[in-house]
């Protein structure tokens, strides 16, 4: 696919695929809703306890590289402040996002969340972005949280790119933190070494990186996770974190990549997992793409995902 859409393509249909478990951290009621089941994906019933979509549609994670997509799409000049702007369209005020975000105050009341909301959630960084905007903040992303967001917003803008300096500014549209932006810089060096054809992105990564001081903790962690890999990827993720947040969101998608052979083995594994699915799909997803090509996507899922046309159409 023309600038390498393929691999927004396999983010996009994973973390829909893993969507309707999406933050279920229970993982013997995650087995419930699943036993009998060899292909889990694409549930037709809402099992996530925080929120309820339609099943095809994705998680906030994915959402927000829609929204860089859309950008890419109406053109090329002056992106990060025509970025901003679909960012307030699309999550802020007027916006069914916005809207949810008033119910938020329910979930603060109560020690154990039961309540579902009918449309989708809102991520704290996006919430911080959008109010950063509104205040005409020259950085406008978000600060209090350690996820995916800016690697997921990021992703459509380096593939089309492929400029590691300009990347950092579209990552801070949507998160300053600096541990965010380590893991996602790193993610990215992978995904790039897929697509420049290394036979093992991840090993070449710990090659080329080893050096680098930035990278030192994140080398350290996957040479730990190597050691795992014949651990079941629940356990591990259980261990490592079930929750968005780096470094665990990352070290666990590692452990999923490294113990599994193909695009949906890997999905499947981590959806099974729990936690925040969504946010490790997004980026497995991405790796296989890039390693294995557009075939490696069961077309079956792709004709289940709602976004999918708008990214094929670009062929």
């Amino acid at each position: 696919m023309r600038n390498n859409l393929h691999v927004f393509l396999g983010a996009t249909v994973a973390d829909a695929a893993a969507r309707p478990l999406h933050w279920v951290y229970n993982q013997k009621k995650l087995k419930s809703y699943i036993k009998g089941k060899k292909d889990f994906s694409f549930l037709k019933k809402n099992k996530s306890p925080f929120y309820n979509i339609k099943t095809g549609k994705v998680s906030g994670y994915n959402e927000i590289g829609q929204v860089m997509f859309k950008t890419l799409l109406e053109g090329h000049d002056n992106i990060n402040e025509r970025f901003k702007k679909n960012i307030k369209k699309n999550f802020g005020p007027g916006s069914i996002y916005w809207k949810n975000l008033g119910l938020r105050s329910k979930y603060k009341k109560v020690k154990d969340w039961r309540g579902i909301i009918k449309g989708p959630w809102i991520h704290q960084n996006v919430i911080e972005t959008i109010r950063n905007i509104k205040l005409r903040k020259k950085i406008t992303g978000g600060i209090k949280v350690n996820e995916s967001d800016g690697f997921c917003a990021s992703l459509p803008y380096f593939l089309y790119s492929s400029d590691f300096k300009s990347l950092e500014k579209i990552i801070s549209t949507v998160t300053i933190s600096k541990i965010s932006h380590k893991y996602a810089l790193a993610k990215f060096h992978i995904i790039d070494l897929a697509l420049k054809g290394a036979q093992n992105p991840i090993n070449e990564f710990v090659k080329k990186f080893r050096k680098n001081p930035n990278y030192k903790i994140i080398i350290n962690d996957i040479i730990k996770i190597k050691k795992l890999k014949s651990n079941s990827h629940p356990s591990v993720v259980k261990t490592l974190g079930m929750a968005c947040s780096y470094p665990g969101t990352f070290n666990s998608s590692i452990h999923a990549i490294l113990s599994s052979t193909n695009y949906k083995g890997a999905i499947l594994k981590t959806i099974k997992a729990g936690g925040c699915n969504c946010s490790r799909a997004n980026f497995i997803g991405a790796y296989f793409s890039a390693l294995k090509g557009f075939n490696s996507i069961p077309k079956s899922w792709i004709k289940k995902t709602i976004p999918a046309k708008k990214i094929l159409d670009q062929k």
